[in-house]
């Protein structure tokens, strides 16, 4: 039997009362480079997860060239490059100029949209969110006040399917049947009703009253969930939420899944080689390839990828750990893996952290394995006990938790 043991308090799960933001965040972007134990680290932004093969060519490029060789998809759909020299930046920046991938430096860290991969592929949804993304992309980076967001402020784009509604982003719209969106603000039960046509306009709107109601309260909010009472939250329902896209064949392409979003360039370009124009990177560490046949998943598997729904693999996160970060307590990706690669099915999200940030981790119920130093903590989110283990009992603990219920 396991000791049950209080839980450790989640630093990523800020309480009901803001916290007091003594300094701006400190989230790297594509021209602030974030220095980490294996080198310089930068966040380029892909509002929406949108890419062209070309520009998919272009971060493989710099990634090789510039970097150490591999590339990362974040839990809002951007991409990170790691092991680059600290004097890059500029190199960097004008590579990403060049491909359209930098349109406004002063609201480079700002561009965080996700949104729903399938739309527009299989007739489920209600807008067309690739849309969205564009105008939203576009007025944000015109919007001298909403250079001012946190790096860490994130906008959904949900075209009904309830899929990216679930990460409880900062504005949230969700497209509805009948020609109007809802929009919902950090993770309030209820949403304000706007015009489909003027959702876009809501969003921004939204965000830039949260930095003006911060500012005349004198909050040092970096999220709107951590100040809910300084905005109304409308009263109108929210709907059902929906799933992730499986990795596999999915309608009007395929879906794939990287372990702990990482791949090689090399595997990066065999990416951008097979898709029919565009690829769309995932918040769930994956990439979907529309007009690509099921056929070309078999390459794609033996690169690397995983396209085997059901998996213990399947939604399972880590950050990045030792050695790539100095406040890791263990390789936590390596330990995760020994014990994926050993588990039977899935169950729910899993994440594994090096330290009590909990970079990167799920929003809803999960799993949360955290090292400790002798061992993991793991607890089921939310929860009221925790289970201390070595991490030979690691692998066992994490599998019996993602079967709760």
């Amino acid at each position: 039997m396991l000791a049950a043991m209080p839980p450790t308090p989640d630093a990523a799960e800020p309480g009901p009362g803001a916290p007091d933001r003594g300094r701006s965040d400190a989230c790297p972007g594509a021209l602030r480079l974030h220095t980490a134990d294996d080198g310089a680290l930068a966040r380029i932004r892909v509002p929406g997860g949108l890419l062209t093969v070309s520009q998919a060519m272009v971060l493989a490029d710099a990634a090789s060239e510039l970097g150490d060789g591999e590339l990362e998809t974040t839990s809002r759909g951007n991409v990170q490059l790691r092991g680059l020299p600290s004097d890059s930046g500029l190199e960097l920046g004008r590579r990403l100029r060049a491909a359209g991938l930098l349109p406004s430096d002063s609201h480079e860290r700002v561009r965080n949209i996700v949104a729903s991969p399938l739309a527009g592929l299989d007739g489920i949804g209600h807008a067309d969110v690739q849309a969205w993304t564009r105008e939203l992309d576009s007025v944000l980076c015109a919007s001298d006040p909403a250079a001012a967001l946190s790096g860490k402020f994130l906008f959904a784009l949900d075209d009904g399917r309830g899929d990216v509604a679930g990460l409880d982003a900062d504005v949230t719209l969700i497209a509805r049947p009948d020609g109007t969106a809802l929009l919902r603000l950090g993770r309030t039960a209820t949403a304000r009703r706007v015009p489909a046509h003027r959702a876009v306009p809501a969003a921004l709107a939204a965000a830039c009253e949260f930095l003006e109601a911060c500012r005349e309260s004198a909050t040092k909010a970096w999220h709107v969930r951590e100040a809910p009472e300084l905005l109304d939250p409308g009263a109108e329902a929210l709907p059902p939420l929906g799933t992730p896209p499986p990795v596999g064949a999915v309608p009007g392409g395929v879906s794939v899944g990287m372990r702990f979003g990482r791949v090689s360039a090399e595997q990066w370009r065999l990416l951008a080689r097979t898709a029919a124009g565009e690829l769309r990177v995932t918040p769930w560490r994956g990439v979907v390839l529309p007009g690509v046949p099921a056929e070309r998943l078999a390459d794609l598997a033996a690169a690397g990828f995983r396209t085997d729904p059901g998996s213990p693999w399947e939604r399972a996160t880590a950050c990045t750990g030792r050695p790539g970060c100095a406040k890791s307590l263990a390789d936590v990706r390596a330990d995760a893996a020994q014990a994926l690669d050993t588990a039977r099915g899935g169950g729910l999200p899993v994440h594994w952290s090096g330290c009590e940030r909990r970079c990167g981790h799920p929003a809803g119920e999960w799993v949360d394995v955290l090292a400790t130093g002798q061992g993991y903590r793991v607890t089921v989110r939310p929860a009221e006990t925790s289970h201390d283990v070595m991490t030979e009992q690691m692998a066992e603990a994490v599998a019996e938790a993602r079967r709760t219920k």
